[in-house]
């Protein structure tokens, strides 16, 4: 069963069990009392085209064949005529280094062979993240269409400006890395410029292009991000490629069970994401874009040489000029980072579901600026942060709380006067309906009023799901026995701790009633049991917020549990200010 599911029926049974139970299991009375009644995706479209005027032709407007050199598999793509053998220059490696990051391109078709994450240590094997998986050749390559022939530049060999690559160096300034290629026997000259700033994960992209016309840039993504997990299988789950269209808004498509196909354009931005991670590729030199020849064309998706992934490559027009921009992310998904870039970034790894997303967006934010406030300010670690989170959120409720069930009582005391209108009335509508007025005014009896503000808490607890499913600052955090607050506890306690601080909340009250219904006592075994199955797979952080807010709030049952015991034989309260 998905995460998301599983949670999804998690937040439905807590549904049922606050809201069902009050209608179907109306609280129970004293003895004497009576109780109620009852993107096209065509293989034959392709990305961008030049039209016969020599101009960028408008992207959303060509859709002509593609070549069988572009839709085929990588092999068939016809090479440039390569230099002789003695000329052929060895490869070199070339290394550009900085307080962010380490990346290491190849002079042999200018290609990116590893991006290491200098702050972030995998949590799979020893070393810091590298975003390239092991056995991935082709990220960054280029090639160049041509009409219907492709000019494949991944294997060319290119000179590095500097040979020595780049060293970045904390509150400097940024620097540049230039490949050029140039043909032995013919015009074609192609040259690619990176710039690299020490505080930022955006790589700025430019270059140029001549002894061609009317040509297109086809720039490989590559085969997704390296697992860096301790949960490859979850990580899996979350990889995707993502698109940001301009017309029609961005989509996600998991890497799991994709299929080979082509994304028309044009397309604001591209990417691969994993749970924390992202490589991007974005449209222009900034998020101002305003002609058609600044957008991404499209993309092509095949099949990967590794297993289980697929391949994505970039289309975008080259300029009259013979010039192009782009921008490039490799980094994490940081939410402050990404929102800074603009056009919808910070949406490549969305919270929540998209029907939900306007409402939980802005209690994610809230979270996780006071989580990271306690985190700060406290100096203490997250874990707990999480216990004082959720002991704070039980103080701040606690008038709600309270409210809710004193709500409750007055419905139970009400409850054999309930009765004895709706027996009286039963067969004149009108009347029991009036009646009911008169006693919802005289006594306060609401069926939902002891549980409107116990929902309050929910979205705190769906905010918080999604929260650990993709926010960097809680990636990797130990606490305790537990290596990972973003992880499943390995050892299950926390999920177990949860199951027995809601059957204890449920036992109080239960113990508290004079006549307790086979379908309560159904209910004390079976919803523990239920919310074990369902949260021992998510996040321990997760499960250490609402075991701790559980626990928070028996004090509160138990002072609930006394005062239904002093009501028996009493007759109704009548409604006055609590």
């Amino acid at each position: 069963m998905k995460t998301e599911l599983r949670f999804l029926l998690a937040v439905v049974m807590m549904f049922i069990v606050l809201i069902g139970t009050n209608f179907l299991f109306p609280p129970v009375v004293p003895e004497e009392a009576v109780l109620p009644e009852g993107a096209t995706g065509d293989s034959t479209e392709t990305v961008t085209a030049v039209d016969s005027g020599g101009g960028p032709a408008p992207v959303e407007a060509v859709t002509p064949t593609v070549p069988p050199a572009v839709a085929g598999p990588r092999d068939a793509t016809p090479a440039l005529p390569e230099p002789a053998a003695a000329e052929a220059p060895e490869e070199q490696r070339v290394v550009v280094e900085g307080p962010l990051y380490r990346f290491e391109f190849s002079s042999h078709g200018a290609r990116l062979l590893s991006a290491e994450l200098a702050q972030f240590p995998s949590l799979r094997h020893e070393g810091v993240v590298d975003l390239v998986p092991e056995g991935a050749v082709d990220y960054l390559g280029q090639r160049l269409l041509v009409g219907t022939d492709t000019v494949d530049l991944r294997s060319a060999p290119f000179r590095a400006e500097p040979e020595g690559g780049v060293r970045l160096s904390e509150g400097g300034g940024p620097s540049t890395l230039r490949f050029v290629y140039e043909h032995p026997t013919s015009p074609l000259r192609f040259e690619v410029t990176y710039s690299f700033n020490p505080d930022s994960y955006v790589v700025g992209v430019a270059g140029s292009l001549a002894g061609l016309e009317r040509a297109a840039l086809l720039t490989s993504l590559g085969d997704g991000l390296a697992f860096a997990e301790a949960d490859s299988a979850d990580e899996a789950r979350m990889m995707a490629y993502v698109y940001n269209h301009l017309r029609d808004g961005i989509d996600s498509e998991a890497v799991s069970g994709a299929e080979s196909t082509i994304v028309p354009g044009p397309l604001v931005w591209a990417a691969f994401r994993s749970k924390f991670f992202v490589i991007a590729m974005l449209a222009g030199a900034s998020d101002e874009l305003t002609s058609d020849a600044d957008y991404l064309g499209g993309l092509i998706v095949r099949e990967s040489v590794i297993p289980d992934r697929m391949h994505v490559t970039a289309a975008q027009t080259v300029g009259n000029d013979g010039r192009f921009e782009y921008r490039l992310l490799l980094g994490p998904q940081d939410y402050a980072r990404l929102s800074a870039l603009g056009q919808g970034m910070e949406e490549v790894n969305p919270y929540g579901w998209r029907f939900f997303r306007p409402i939980i967006r802005p209690f994610v934010s809230i979270i996780m600026a006071v989580l990271v406030f306690l985190h700060t300010n406290l100096n203490i670690g997250y874990g707990w942060v999480l216990i004082v989170f959720g002991v704070a959120m039980r103080i701040v409720l606690w008038p709600l709380n309270h409210k809710a069930m004193k709500a409750q009582l007055r419905n139970m005391s009400v409850q054999p006067l309930v009765a004895e209108i709706q027996k009286k009335h039963k067969d004149n509508p009108e009347k029991l309906q009036k009646e009911m007025m008169r006693l919802y005014k005289e006594h306060g009896f609401n069926p939902l009023a002891g549980c409107i503000p116990m929902l309050l808490p929910w979205p705190v607890l769906i905010a918080l799901f999604f929260v650990f499913q993709n926010t960097i600052e809680l990636r990797g955090v130990p606490f305790l026995w537990l290596p990972d607050l973003s992880a499943k506890d390995p050892l299950y306690l926390l999920p177990i701790l949860l199951a027995v601080s809601m059957w204890g909340m449920q036992w109080v009250s239960l113990r508290s009633l004079d006549q307790a219904n086979p379908q309560m006592k159904m209910m004390l075994w079976l919803m523990p049991g239920m919310m074990l199955f369902i949260f021992m797979n998510l996040a321990s952080g997760l499960n250490l917020y609402y075991a701790t807010a559980n626990i928070a709030t028996i004090p509160q049952q138990i002072w609930i549990a006394k005062e239904r015991k002093k009501m028996k034989g009493k007759p109704p309260p009548k409604l006055s200010g609590d």
